[in-house]
């Protein structure tokens, strides 16, 4: 899938994530928000002015939050998303309510919608999560111009075919038809078992 579709995903299919924040003191707080919609470049939510949620945001830009759909562990899939929120007002507040009516039981006219704004996340990055494929699959995506930064293990020119990483392998996502051996991001844990025990500490970790 392309960012556009995990980002449309995220706001239709899944629409709640728990959000984390830093407080005045540095301390990371998280909450429960409600991703009102998407498009190419960025997901939309609105908070009211009065919360602390609002007075994190203004105070740090930076965000991150994870959502989950599935009703149990192995039939998951879960998202990742860092990015900046940036507070854009009200103008799309009828839009929002419009798609997502439940917010007029919550909001029921216009004075009580008075102290509400919108924010856009923009300048992000995320990685999808499916454990319910077998074996696992991930995938890294970005928008609104950032760069995905490439992480997880990788095999060096050290590596001398052994195969202990791929014994210890849980998903046996290791081909080790090649030498150096290559590690299949997309269905990787990243559990590091190939890091621990690679006699020739080939493995590097990147990004982690």
């Amino acid at each position: 899938m392309k960012a556009k579709d995990y980002l449309k995903y995220i706001a239709d299919e899944i629409h709640t994530v728990v959000f984390a924040t830093v407080d005045k003191d540095g301390r990371p707080v998280t909450c429960a928000i409600d991703i009102m919609d998407s498009d190419e470049n960025c997901l939309y939510f609105l908070t009211a002015k009065g919360k602390g949620f609002y007075d994190r945001l203004k105070n740090n830009e930076n965000i991150a939050f994870t959502a989950i759909k599935g009703n149990d562990t192995l039939s998951c899939e879960a998202v990742s998303v860092r990015g900046k929120a940036e507070e854009i007002g009200k103008s799309l507040i009828p839009a929002l309510f419009s798609k997502n009516p439940y917010m007029e039981k919550i909001y029921p006219n216009e004075q009580s919608r008075d102290a509400l704004t919108v924010f856009k996340i923009t300048e992000g990055t995320g990685e999808w999560f499916d454990l319910s494929k077998k074996p696992i699959e991930r995938e890294s995506f970005s928008f609104g111009g950032a760069r995905a930064e490439e992480s997880g293990y990788f095999v060096t020119q050290k590596c001398i075919g052994c195969k202990f990483c791929y014994s210890k392998c849980p998903q046996k996502c290791i081909d080790i038809t090649k030498k150096p051996v290559v590690i299949e991001q997309e269905h990787c844990l990243r559990c590091g078992n190939c890091y621990e025990i690679c006699p020739m500490r080939a493995i590097e970790k990147r990004g982690l």
